[in-house]
């Protein structure tokens, strides 16, 4: 059973994704926020278990948002928004802790698998502070073309199967290539491994 933040200044936007995060399986409420100031303010009101930040926003904006956000509860679970693929915000907002992002016009399909896998990832990747931060020393790993491409399918917010179905992968396949990934950047789990990928510049 989960609440979800939905914070998006554009009234319309806001509602078309509170209705698609509604329909996401185990969701009980959808809650709006119209600004990154007003999300800051809900936040230890409603305790939800995600929030879903558009990137641009008026004000301190959706990055500022989520960093002051996670500085402030580390143990917060977001999930950016934007209307394009905006390398540079999303990758100073999961620099700051945020776990990946949705690309606006995403299908319904899509944002249920990137909801559901924020729902599901979040108790791992509360437990296993710290070891992004580690990965950063030294040299930067080196990926296999393979292991690239699954992890931007992870940054996309992408399930195996569709990673899979993208690379002409099976799932298990792609499984493996993940597992290879999460061990050389020393990563728990998907936001890790996207967040580690941002900040070394695997990703954009």
């Amino acid at each position: 059973m989960a609440t979800v933040l939905v914070c998006d200044d554009l009234p319309l936007a806001r509602e078309a994704m509170r209705r698609m995060v509604a329909a996401v399986p185990g969701v009980t409420r959808v809650v709006g926020a119209a600004s990154g100031e007003e999300a800051l303010t809900r936040w230890p009101v409603e305790r939800p278990s995600l929030v879903i930040m558009d990137v641009r926003m008026p004000g301190i904006g959706g990055v500022e948002a989520a960093r002051r956000l996670l500085a402030r509860h580390p143990e917060a679970n977001v999930l950016m928004a934007t209307m394009a693929e905006d390398g540079d915000g999303v990758a100073r907002a999961v620099a700051s802790g945020a776990r990946g992002y949705v690309v606006k016009d995403v299908s319904r399909e899509e944002l249920a698998t990137a909801v559901l896998q924020a729902l599901q990832d979040v108790s791992r990747r509360r437990g296993a502070g710290g070891r992004a931060r580690a990965a950063l020393s030294g040299r930067a790993p080196v990926l296999t073309e393979r292991e690239q491409q699954v992890l931007v399918g992870m940054s996309r917010g992408r399930s195996n199967a569709e990673i899979g179905r993208e690379l002409f992968l099976s799932e298990d396949t792609v499984k493996t290539h993940a597992r290879r990934l999460f061990r050389k950047l020393e990563a728990a789990d998907r936001a890790q491994a996207v967040a580690v990928g941002f900040r070394w510049g695997l990703v954009r």
